[in-house]
């Protein structure tokens, strides 16, 4: 039986909004958005098994539009009940078993064009975040997408996302992934491994209807 972690985010409250501080696009009076800090935000957890071996940080939102045709569009809005898709804003695998936090902007502090480079860090192997498939049209943009990159949800869009970051305690030192991995590579690696995992939600939205709400 899975046991529950207790994860903390200092910088909002479980449920509450995302402050800017830590999106990839932020409200803009002109164009309606533009470029946020980008920061990955601090972490805490604790009540791990004693038979803990490493840990996983995987940030999803799963209100993602299914279908992409009208995102940023003026003269249109995405309705809320449009079928959604998971997206995967962070994913960082191998984190050591001694570790109980990590710091604010450790894997991500900025937006760097054509991403951070994944692979081993000195707190854990980076995997590759959605906006990879994203950009992969954008000459200027185009590349892979390593450690942490914030919320960037549609202006238009009509629901609220929500931006899940869960923290997995696994009984393996290492999920031996390599190469370019993203969210459900590491999903599918830990199954089987997982003794606890425990999550913090934040919400975010660029619609400025719902902002106002």
């Amino acid at each position: 039986m899975t046991k529950t972690l207790k994860v903390t985010i200092g910088a909002w409250t479980n449920g509450a909004p995302i402050p800017e501080a830590y999106a990839f696009c932020v409200p803009a009076e002109e164009g309606h958005v533009t470029m946020g800090a980008n920061r990955s935000p601090g972490l805490r957890w604790s009540g791990a098994p004693s038979d803990t071996r490493s840990y996983v940080i995987i940030c999803h939102d799963p209100d993602v539009p299914s279908v992409p045709d009208d995102v940023n569009k003026k003269g249109v809005t995405i309705p809320a009940d449009l079928p959604r898709l998971h997206f995967f804003h962070w994913v960082l695998v191998d984190i050591a078993a001694a570790e109980s936090a990590l710091g604010e902007g450790a894997d991500g502090d900025g937006i760097i064009a054509r991403g951070k480079p994944p692979g081993p860090t000195d707190h854990g192997i980076r995997g590759v975040n959605d906006y990879t498939d994203w950009f992969a049209d954008d000459a200027q943009m185009k590349g892979d997408y390593g450690g942490y990159d914030g919320p960037c949800p549609p202006w238009n869009d009509e629901r609220l996302h929500h931006y899940h970051f869960t923290v997995y305690a696994l009984a393996v030192p290492s999920l031996g992934l390599t190469d370019k991995f993203g969210g459900p590579d590491a999903l599918a690696a830990m199954d089987g491994h997982i003794l606890a995992k425990g999550a913090w939600i934040g919400t975010y939205t660029l619609n400025p209807s719902l902002r106002s709400r």
